[in-house]
């Protein structure tokens, strides 16, 4: 009996985050290709259907470029009261975002797309909930200090020091860092021979 080899893995991604968590459960990406996108919200575009739509996108830019490769994309979205947090790029944004956040309950969607040597596409969309306790303008200055907010949906890594404000979470906390693995390590089995 012949097995088929297995096809090399390519992460649509540019976050070391998931690069790191792909890695945590075995899983080491032959290639990593991010997509350059415009990631701005449509107008009036729902949560869920902005982090698939983001997923989908970046893979459909990536999964050409390797023919004969599994393609991995994926994207995080930090929702409040219905609200899309960006991903904080200034310190002004951070704070806004992290005003928003203490002493309530956000979401959380990972969005995961894989794409198949054969044209295939799987997607999954996990939600994380987190409540984050109520800021003091101490803690709040002494994390923007840190430049551990920037880049990061939503203004933090719950990985980092932004883990001593969550005071519950329920759901997937590699989701909240940056990739649901349970999630993507079944999606990317059902590529095996």
């Amino acid at each position: 009996m012949r097995l088929s080899p297995i096809p090399p893995l390519v992460l649509a991604s540019a976050s070391p985050r998931r690069l790191d968590l792909l890695r945590q459960v075995g899983l080491e990406p032959a290639e990593i290709d991010p997509a350059d996108l415009d990631e701005t919200p449509a107008a009036r575009e729902l949560p869920r259907a902005y982090a698939l739509r983001m997923a989908r996108s970046k893979l459909a830019v990536v999964m050409p470029r390797h023919p004969g490769a599994v393609v991995l994309a994926a994207d995080s979205v930090v929702v409040c009261s219905r609200r899309i947090l960006p991903k904080a790029e200034t310190e002004a944004e951070a704070r806004v975002c992290l005003g928003r956040l203490s002493g309530r309950r956000h979401r959380v969607l990972g969005a995961v797309a894989v794409g198949f040597p054969d044209g295939t596409v799987r997607t999954r969309l996990v939600e994380t909930v987190v409540r984050f306790k109520r800021l003091e303008p101490a803690e709040l200055d002494d994390y923007l200090r840190s430049g551990e907010w920037r880049g990061k949906a939503g203004g933090y890594a719950i990985q980092g020091r932004a883990a001593r404000f969550v005071d519950f979470l329920s759901g997937s906390y590699s989701n909240v860092v940056g990739l649901p693995l349970f999630e993507t390590v079944q999606l990317l089995k059902s590529a095996m021979p």
